[in-house]
């Protein structure tokens, strides 16, 4: 499924990468720990996580993740955002919890 159309299904709100937005997803991938992902998280993945932090989108370009899902309406700072914007990673936000957020995405693929 193209990502532009599970932000759309999942009401999502993109944070950083709006030109990134039609590029394939593959699955979803559940961690918090930066570590977790660099180790299980396979290309086109979608990331959710609570983690707001600069690391993240490093990571997340590291695994050639689809983009990340900050969950439960976390607060992202302004420079995780603009990171995100410069290295082309998708930041996007969910105001629901992860489980929730993760369940539609699955009942979508």
């Amino acid at each position: 499924m193209i990502l532009r159309d599970v932000v759309a299904q999942l009401g999502l709100q993109v944070l950083a990468g709006e030109d990134a937005l039609d590029q394939e997803v593959t699955g979803g991938y559940i961690a918090d720990l930066l570590s977790c992902v660099m180790a299980g998280a396979q290309p086109g993945q979608l990331w959710f996580t609570l983690q707001t932090h600069l690391n993240i989108v490093a990571v997340a370009s590291l695994v050639g993740a689809a983009g990340i899902v900050i969950t439960e309406d976390a607060p992202v700072a302004p420079e995780t955002v603009k990171r995100a914007e410069a290295e082309g990673v998708v930041l996007l936000l969910s105001a629901e919890p992860t489980f929730e957020t993760v369940v539609k995405l699955a009942r979508l693929l």
